[in-house]
């Protein structure tokens, strides 16, 4: 992999870090900044060289996003979204991979897979109508995915003979799409999540997949599951929440001298725990998610299909990393005391993304349940996976 997009990451921290605050207010990414983004290619990490990307290594991409994320949550949320949906580019057929993915170097796609359009078939096509939450990026997309079901002329969702539903992933281009202003919330502000719908719109033969049936076209990255990689992705965005949590309450803590004190808050036995213990949740936390990728991707490059035990190792690792890396910054805002609640405290912004990141489907508590259940060899839906 061209390791520049990780080199430009680490050299933009400071300058990214330092617009947190209008990110934030703005509810969305600068267009400045986005247009900075695609010219440095990380939207196109996920990108099969064929079509002029990267198709970096797994772990690259995810360092990558964790990098981002520690400069600027929103931002990292972005970035992760534009690659994660990228990975589709390895499904859909060559016309169309070829054209939203290898016609412009700069391309930026977005989008949600919940089923909550519903798809008809017309001559050509599809015809689609719905309205879906959490498009993160939207504003700047060129494409749209919008997750829908097939319904016949009734509007009943077909079904196959085995009774399962076509989950259709239509990609729609940005002039078919109307951005909706719903994004009012108190974490990742910036990431500008706001809703989107679309209305009749038309989608040619084959520029969609249908989720959770078509196997990816390309080998290597894109035998990972898809979902599995959105989890991935959002991980990755939390322990750079973590990291910079951590680095914030350490500069803090050897400068501020808490009131009627006169040792400072470094000196603190609270403190210094606090911080070894968050630097353990957050360490151990990415050395078990290297391991569940890295072994995944051993496999991937070898051309075999990901196994259950890969699967499975991989979202347990996305759920735990998540949940230690909100662990690791509850520790510091808590360890920050009063300085942690002011807005112009980044802890207080860090804390207010981690909270929003841990509400991701893909890193819920029920993600255990399922993982607990076929460890202990019971009967359990792996579709999910």
């Amino acid at each position: 992999m061209n390791s520049a997009p990780l080199e430009i990451a680490r050299r933009m921290a400071g300058p990214l870090a330092a617009r947190s605050r209008e990110i934030e207010a703005a509810r969305r990414v600068p267009d400045d900044l986005v247009a900075e983004l695609r010219k440095h290619g990380f939207f196109r990490l996920c990108i099969p060289r064929s079509l002029g990307g990267e198709e970096a290594p797994a772990l690259e991409t995810l360092r990558v996003i964790e990098e981002i994320a520690r400069s600027d949550g929103s931002t990292g949320w972005v970035v992760m979204v534009g690659c994660t949906t990228a990975l589709l580019s390895g499904y859909l057929d060559e016309y169309w991979s070829r054209e939203i993915y290898g016609s412009d170097p700069e391309v930026l796609s977005a989008g949600a897979t919940a089923p909550t359009g519903r798809a008809r078939r017309v001559a050509g096509g599809l015809e689609v109508s719905g309205r879906w939450q959490w498009g993160s990026g939207c504003h700047h997309a060129d494409w749209l995915i919008g997750g829908s079901l097939l319904v016949g002329d009734d509007g009943e969702p077909v079904r196959d003979a085995d009774g399962a539903v076509h989950h259709l992933l239509p990609f729609f281009s940005s002039e078919q799409v109307e951005i909706l202003d719903t994004w009012y919330v108190h974490g990742m502000a910036g990431s500008g999540s706001t809703d989107f719908q679309v209305e009749r719109a038309f989608v040619p033969e084959g520029r969609w997949i249908r989720f959770g049936v078509d196997a990816p076209r390309r080998s290597g990255l894109y035998q990972f599951p898809i979902l599995g990689f959105l989890g991935l992705g959002v991980c990755s965005v939390s322990l750079g929440l973590a990291r910079r949590a951590i680095d914030e309450l350490v500069a803090l803590a050897k400068a501020k001298v808490p009131t009627a004190s006169q040792r400072t808050l470094a000196q603190r036995a609270y403190v210094q725990s606090a911080v070894a213990e968050a630097e353990a949740a957050l360490r151990s936390a990415r050395a078990l998610l290297r391991e569940a990728v890295d072994e995944a991707w051993q496999a991937a490059q070898a051309g075999d299909p990901l196994t259950v035990d890969h699967r499975l190792a991989l979202r347990l690792a996305t759920t735990h990393a998540s949940r230690q890396s909100a662990r690791a910054v509850d520790l510091m805002y808590h360890a920050a005391s009063g300085t942690s609640v002011y807005d112009e405290s980044p802890l207080s912004r860090i804390f207010r993304d981690m909270h929003v990141a841990t509400q991701h489907i893909m890193v819920g508590p029920p993600t255990y349940e399922l993982v607990g259940r076929i460890l202990l060899g019971l009967d359990a839906d792996t579709r999910s996976l």
